[in-house]
């Protein structure tokens, strides 16, 4: 059993009992969290597949942890004209554990 959700812009394939790292999510570590915008639901044997979202399931989990994700470097640089800028950026994601996929 698994689904397809929609969270932060971005698509998730999940199963119960999955960790997976989301972008950032307001709440303390062990609240609960339910994604609404599940597009693909699959039991095993039938495939259900929303235009856009399926209304009859939920998927349900809790926040394992609030973080932020390793730093990366981004230079711009500009030949001949002695142009050179370098930053660093650390996204800040949240870990969901599933808990149930309801339908």
């Amino acid at each position: 059993m698994y689904a397809i959700v929609n969270t932060g812009g971005k698509q998730y394939k999940i199963q119960q009992g999955d960790v997976f790292r989301v972008e950032k999510i307001p709440g303390e570590i062990g609240s609960s969290v339910s994604f609404d915008k599940v597009l693909m639901f699959s039991d095993g044997k039938n495939v259900s597949i929303g235009r856009p979202v399926l209304d009859h399931v939920a998927v349900k989990g809790h926040i394992i942890d609030q973080g932020k994700a390793k730093k990366i470097i981004v230079f711009k640089y500009k030949r001949r004209k002695r142009y050179r800028r370098k930053l660093g950026h650390r996204q800040q994601y949240t870990a969901v554990k599933i808990d149930s996929i309801e339908a």
